[in-house]
């Protein structure tokens, strides 16, 4: 279990413990009904508490989260871990490990992987991927290790990503320009006036032999959106075989989750952390 400690601050003085647990943790309804429930789920100033409870200015308010029932299935070791506490684990994904179960992959994804990490460390947790990376895309995936922390960073991350572009670009821009799915069957997007709003930012880093090394920024998070937009300019990313065409130099695409910048779910610090591509565009660009 995760216990959390708060100290109420003044504008809570006089008001129920549920009002601070909703306007000042920001806890869900359905988890404070599961804390309700939960043996010391809920204590102020050690003592078992309820949520109709008066609060006082300085009061230590006990958040006891309980464990997570079932998961994924164990699977084989856990790749590159670049940051962990009690509530968050960042790893270095490779390319090509799939995030979620599917009727495909059982067994062998980032999902059982962190599920064998927690067992051998005697802790349990559902997975949570907040944001994803498709299959073939490399790097930093943030799992949130109690739904308290997953809901808090829902759309609160910062994402750097490094991408090998098929064509030559110099200085920065903008790619604005819907993303429509055409058949709801297939994860296939395209740029289409139907489709939701979406921008990438983008600044190049590096251009020869007719490939571009680029540092990409999204305003929007749709299903493939760097690969799609990238495509749509006439310069697929390197090895991007949905969008582009096989790469004798790359298996996968050449896109890379770098850096991400968020702030920690209970302590309200920044974190960051960064992890470089498995490949190098010197040797990909020769």
């Amino acid at each position: 279990m995760r216990t959390i400690d708060y100290t109420v601050p003044p504008g809570f003085a006089g008001k129920k413990l549920y009002s601070f647990l909703k306007g000042g943790l920001h806890l869900s309804s359905r988890l404070i009904r599961s804390l309700k429930q939960c043996e010391n789920g809920l204590q102020i100033n050690g003592a078992h508490a309820r949520t109709i409870d008066l609060l006082q200015a300085g009061d230590i308010v006990t958040v006891t989260l309980p464990d997570d029932v079932g998961g994924a299935v164990p699977g084989a070791s856990l790749p590159d871990v670049v940051y962990e506490d009690a509530d968050l684990l960042i790893v270095n994904k490779p390319a090509l490990l799939p995030i979620h179960e599917s009727h495909n992959h059982q067994g062998d994804t980032l999902a059982n992987c962190v599920a064998l990490y927690l067992r051998e460390q005697g802790r349990m947790a559902t997975f949570r991927a907040v944001g994803r990376l498709d299959k073939g895309t490399s790097g930093l995936v943030v799992c949130a290790l109690n739904s308290h922390a997953a809901a808090r960073l829902s759309g609160q991350i910062e994402k750097t990503y490094l991408a090998v572009a098929t064509g030559i670009y110099a200085g920065s821009g903008t790619i604005d320009a819907p993303i429509y799915r055409p058949d709801p069957m297939k994860t296939l997007r395209t740029v289409d006036p139907r489709g939701s709003y979406a921008v990438t930012h983008w600044t190049a880093v590096d251009s020869k032999n007719g490939l571009s090394l680029l540092e990409i920024h999204l305003e929007t998070g749709r299903t493939h959106q760097i690969r799609v937009h990238f495509a749509s300019q006439g310069t697929p990313l390197l090895g991007d075989r949905m969008y582009g065409t096989p790469s004798a130099r790359l298996a996968h695409q050449a896109l890379h989750c770098s850096r991400v910048r968020l702030l920690h779910p209970i302590t309200g610090e920044a974190v960051e952390v960064t992890a470089p591509p498995p490949w190098s565009f010197d040797e990909l660009a020769k």
